[in-house]
């Protein structure tokens, strides 16, 4: 089992660790930590009033939820937001409103989801040459609509 340890920016702010809504869910539901006002095509970093110590090998993938995409038109900007495990400041998270009316969030709301996700060490390396493969070149719909 990997662990995050979280701690409040402001003790004084009743917040929630993140928490799952299912046993067996993927991802647990992160709460905003401030009142606001999403307009049309806004956007903003939302504070959650946490900071996170993420185990080394291991990042935090911050996403949309289903609901408030589909019934408001609200998701996160940059999806999915990456927390390395270096990262020891605030856990905003960036929503936008694509929707059609602004959109109310009250501290406590869920606003997003959040996974563990373990990270591999790469080496990136310069190559004379690279192999062949079957796709090649094709990208941006080459393979038509099917």
């Amino acid at each position: 089992m990997v662990k995050v340890r979280f701690m409040k920016i402001d003790a004084s702010i009743d917040t929630q660790l993140p928490s799952f809504a299912h046993s067996g869910d993927a991802c647990a539901d992160l709460r905003a930590a401030e009142n606001l006002i999403l307009k049309q095509g806004e956007r903003k970093a939302v504070s959650t009033n946490l900071i996170a110590e993420i185990p080394e090998g291991y990042e935090i993938q911050v996403r949309p939820r289903s609901g408030l995409a589909l019934k408001h038109g609200v998701t996160v900007l940059n999806s999915p937001g990456t927390i390395d495990s270096g990262y020891r400041g605030e856990i905003r998270v960036i929503l936008i409103n694509l929707g059609e009316v602004p959109f109310e969030i009250s501290k406590g709301d869920r606003i997003a989801q959040i996974c563990v996700r373990k990270v591999e060490e790469v080496h990136y390396e310069w190559a004379e040459e690279l192999s062949e493969s079957e796709r090649g070149h094709g990208g941006f719909g080459s393979t038509g609509i099917e």
